[in-house]
């Protein structure tokens, strides 16, 4: 991990990746926790988010429950790597790109409000590359969390709670696109989302408890970048099992430390045969290739093909696109 000598800024790296305080003032909640002040704390903050330590304060939702999206994949050559990443990054919607060690080397993720608006992102992508697009959209996560411990003891990620999209209400897409986007770093930021919605600061709270309540809300709080916290060698592997033996393969691996995200995606046929999905972060190739050789001698993967794609760069990484670009202007 690069070194975060102070302790207080640890601290708020650490201890607030989730959880974040649903109260008027939540920089003088946490402020009192790591034992400085408010103003101090929206500080520290701001300046570990200008250093590119933190992405965003905000939140993640649940996958394809408030908005779509979908895992692709080109295969871009050598020479156009640079502009089929420019392409493909400025998408509305596409919020992660990444280069990989693999003839398919160009992964990206792009959202939107419904499918259709993922489905014209990959045809214009398609059209201004002229490269053959991989659709593996998202069949069931079992770990999506992404929180990152940075000092102690490994911490188990907390159960995914149950999705209870009842609860949604007109509106709270605006809500959920401000706090994906990012809050602003200030005393009262619930109530700088309500302005231009003009809804009330307690409004706004009220719908973030019901939000997350539901599971909508799959986490609030700091949300950190991991490569610039020293987890720099990371790779995603997709494993080649049959479908009937990822109902015990798919919590198994999501269980293992040192695997931060697993989930299942469709296969596109003749193609892409993998439909298991992990991540790996770690702090070296060693490390993450030692803690995938313990992932593939667990039980339910026994003899499961698979293969690793590590990351050697990342072109783009933002919060999902949930509201349409406009919706609350």
């Amino acid at each position: 991990m690069e070194r975060i000598g102070d302790a207080i800024d640890l601290r708020l790296l650490d201890d607030w990746q989730r959880d974040f305080p649903l109260d008027p003032r939540p920089f003088a909640v946490i402020g009192e926790a790591v034992g400085c002040s408010e103003a101090d704390a929206i500080r520290r903050i701001s300046a570990l988010s200008a250093s590119g330590r933190i992405t965003r304060v905000g939140a993640t939702c649940a996958p394809n429950t408030v908005s779509a999206s979908t895992l692709a994949a080109l295969s871009a050559p050598d020479d156009r790597q640079e502009e089929v990443a420019e392409i493909v990054g400025r998408q509305p919607g596409v919020n992660h790109s990444y280069l990989r060690e693999d003839h398919w080397n160009l992964w990206f993720v792009a959202t939107g409000p419904d499918r259709d608006h993922v489905n014209t992102s990959l045809e214009t992508i398609r059209q201004e590359t002229g490269l053959t697009v991989l659709d593996l959209p998202l069949v069931r996560p079992f770990n999506v969390d992404l929180g990152f411990r940075l000092r102690g003891s490994s911490q188990r990620t907390p159960l995914a709670r149950p999705v209870d999209l009842t609860r949604l209400r007109d509106g709270d897409r605006d809500i959920l696109q401000a706090l994906t986007t990012g809050m602003s770093l200030c005393n009262r930021p619930f109530a700088e989302i309500g302005k231009p919605l003009n809804r009330s600061e307690k409004d706004i709270l009220d719908r973030v408890s019901d939000l997350q309540a539901g599971g909508i809300i799959s986490r609030l709080g700091v949300i950190v970048r991991h490569r610039a916290l020293g987890w720099r060698s990371n790779a995603m592997v997709v494993w080649d099992i049959p479908s009937d033996r990822i109902d015990q393969a798919g919590p198994a691996l999501a269980a293992h430390p040192g695997v931060t995200l697993c989930y299942e995606r469709r296969p596109a046929p003749g193609v892409w045969p993998y439909r298991l999905y992990c991540m790996i972060h770690a702090q070296s190739r060693r490390a993450a290739l030692e803690t995938l050789t313990a992932a593939s001698r667990l039980p339910e993967l026994e003899r499961v093909p698979f293969k690793t794609l590590f990351s050697n760069r990342c072109f783009k990484q933002t919060g999902a696109m949930i509201a349409r670009q406009g919706a609350a202007a």
